[in-house]
């Protein structure tokens, strides 16, 4: 299909639309949580939960819906992921309790799953040689998503109460579900395997575990009993999951997938980049508000107003970056973010006194980011052949979710580890003592960042580079028969 088409356009748009929206309502959560949590008159670490439950079911469903897109199909998979996610935001905004609310964010994790499918559909609808762009276009839109969630919903929930920003989210999401279903077209092949319910209920038992053990590790401790519980349960469920899928005909997780070295690279890269690039957004998020000099002393909105460079410079250079792809190979386009990313937390530690120091270090980190997912994301997309391809996105976006999971783990950390006392004085008398993260807190954070985006340099020696100028098509087809051969 030429890159000139409308429904190729058509469909990119669409599909990068629903990412903005989704990308959004998670971005909005963040700086409501006192206020729902002030609302419900409940306690933080329950709160916590209102972000950990979407994140939870959004891991353990993305290989199962993207196994179920290969043998269903891909449009019906996303119409069924987004008409969940929609269900969801809708009941979120009008819940009566903490619990409801919850629930209704754990159901909303359904739509987390339209990510890998939404890559496989354009991989699909684009020629070989516009992949990388489309998939840059794709990735710098979840970049819009969090600029609107941090500066429009930070307004939203100040002026008219976090319910309504569910609302929006509720009314766009439906708007444009009515036009993916008439818009978009059945891609792809099918295939005829059955899906693997037993391997999912295996792999979602471990997963979400083990998440609930890392949200949970911070506040309420690593090593009481209900946390060795979970650990446990992950990992005997895990250590049966393993087994099961080598025997079983047809599996969820295609494990033989890692056989193929740019999969296997990504998969580890995304692991590693997934830590860093949370572990910025949580450090950064309270580095701008604590009071000084501890911090900047920002409000909601001012903080959200830093944090727009970081989505401006994703959405100009995903697009960019992808034709970079295309043109020079993923290889040296990791090599420069590796050493972009590097850079930018290297300037979190050694320049952030002010707010002009934290948007140009902002910057230099948002070109690492983009840079490192690009490539990532097309190496999976353009290694598989078309009936597996949608399986191996949900095993590469769990991955990243798990690594995404441990930075936040992290930083939180570090922040309770490393404290100074804040002694509030009035008349000259001291009427109260508080604790606030140390600069040392953040430098280590930024330090491991640093240190996590060279080991993605690290990993990036095994890829194993191509254009789609030079790539022979008896290389890929090579490629494909290997796979399949497993």
């Amino acid at each position: 299909m030429s890159s000139k088409s409308p429904h190729a356009t058509t469909t990119l748009a669409v599909l990068a639309g629903m990412l903005i929206i989704i990308n959004y309502v998670e971005t909005m959560v963040v700086p409501a949580l006192p206020k729902i949590e002030s609302d419900f008159n409940t306690t933080a670490t329950t709160a916590a939960w209102i972000t950990s439950a979407y994140l939870i079911v959004g891991a353990v469903v993305s290989p199962l819906f993207g196994k179920m897109g290969d043998r269903f199909g891909k449009k019906r998979m996303y119409l069924v992921s987004v008409g969940f996610y929609i269900l969801a935001v809708g009941l979120a905004g009008l819940s009566p309790t903490i619990y409801f609310l919850i629930g209704a964010r754990a159901i909303q994790g359904l739509g987390y799953a339209m990510f890998p499918i939404a890559i496989s559909i354009v991989t699909d609808v684009f020629p070989r040689e516009e992949i990388a762009t489309a998939q840059g276009i794709l990735s710098g839109a979840i970049g819009i998503g969090p600029a609107l969630g941090l500066l429009v919903g930070a307004y939203v929930v100040q002026d008219l109460g976090w319910q309504w920003a569910f609302h929006t989210a509720f009314l766009l999401s439906l708007a444009l579900f009515l036009v993916s279903a008439k818009m978009l077209k059945e891609s792809g092949t099918r295939t005829k395997e059955s899906v693997d319910y037993v391997g999912a209920s295996l792999l979602m038992a471990s997963m979400a575990s083990l998440l609930v053990y890392l949200s949970d590790g911070p506040s309420v401790g690593w090593a009481v009993p209900s946390q060795l519980a979970l650990l446990t349960l992950s990992l005997v469920t895990f250590g049966i999951f393993l087994p099961y899928e080598k025997r079983a005909k047809e599996p969820l997780m295609r494990l033989d997938l890692l056989k193929v070295r740019n999969v296997m690279v990504a998969n580890v890269a995304g692991l590693i980049s997934g830590v860093s690039m949370f572990l910025m957004f949580l450090g950064l998020t309270y580095y701008e508000q604590l009071p000084p000099p501890y911090g900047l002393g920002l409000d909601i909105v001012s903080s959200g107003l830093l944090m727009a460079p970081v989505s401006l410079t994703m959405i100009v250079m995903g697009p960019l970056v992808g034709r970079m792809v295309s043109n020079v190979g993923p290889k040296p386009v990791l090599t420069a973010g590796t050493l972009f990313g590097m850079l930018g937390f290297f300037l979190f530690i050694v320049n952030r006194a002010t707010s002009l120091d934290i948007v140009l270090d902002s910057i230099m980190s948002a070109l690492g980011l983009i840079f490192v997912i690009v490539p990532l994301v097309n190496m999976v997309a353009t290694s598989l052949p078309p009936d597996v391809m949608t399986t191996g996105l949900g095993m590469n976006t769990l991955i990243r979710t798990l690594g995404s999971s441990a930075g936040p783990v992290v930083a939180t950390v570090l922040m309770d580890s490393y404290q100074d006392p804040y002694v509030l004085m009035l008349g000259g008398k001291v009427v109260g003592v508080s604790f606030f993260p140390s600069p040392t807190a953040f430098n280590y954070i930024f330090v491991v960042g640093l240190v996590s985006m060279f080991m993605v340099l690290i990993v990036n020696i095994w890829t194993k580079n191509y254009t789609f100028s030079s790539r022979a098509s008896k290389e890929i087809k090579e490629t494909e028969r290997a796979v399949i051969a497993h």
